[in-house]
């Protein structure tokens, strides 16, 4: 019968794992890109984000990590709602304009939104939107990370996914 190791004290950090080590090393993890979106009580706000995952499916679950310093941090908290929309391949200048320092109306004016059950904004577009409520978070290093639970999902055919690799964005099934 096999051990589940159990943990009493922190896991102990790998020290010569540079920061800039760590950041090469994951450009070479592929993954889909995301506009994250929120509206509610502390106003409209969006980011990309590759950093997104799903936690389990009873009860449907995604785990989002948001850095502390990101100018949409307040909001989304506040709000404590979001929108996970993955994007298609047609959706590179969009994930672009959410990803710099475009300012918040010009994101949003530059595609089609759809209000979810949340209140959260669905990009019309979307291959699929989860439409969710934050459950709880987590500090880690400089980032939280927000556990959401899924309240709706909306889904579409698409030709081809958007994906981030090597620090570049890669059309995925085209």
């Amino acid at each position: 019968m096999n051990s589940v190791p159990t943990f009493s004290q922190p896991v102990n950090l790998v020290s010569d794992v540079s920061q800039q080590g760590f950041r090469d090393a994951m450009a070479k993890m592929g993954a889909a890109v995301n506009i994250i979106t929120t509206d509610g009580p502390a106003g409209r706000a969006g980011f990309a984000a590759t950093a997104v995952c799903s936690v389990t499916d009873s009860p449907a679950t995604l785990l989002i990590c948001l850095n502390r310093t990101a100018s949409v941090f307040n909001a989304v908290m506040e709000n404590g709602v979001v929108c996970v929309n993955v994007l298609t391949s047609a959706h590179e200048n969009l994930s672009s304009l959410f990803g710099g320092k475009t300012p918040v109306d010009e994101r949003f004016a530059a595609a089609e939104w759809q209000e979810g059950v949340t209140g959260a904004p669905m990009l019309a577009d979307a291959m699929v939107s989860f439409d969710c409520r934050i459950i709880e978070s987590q500090d880690v290093g400089t980032h939280r990370v927000l556990f959401c639970a899924v309240q709706q999902i909306r889904e579409q055919e698409a030709d081809a996914a958007l994906v981030y690799y090597k620090r570049a964005y890669h059309h995925l099934g085209a």
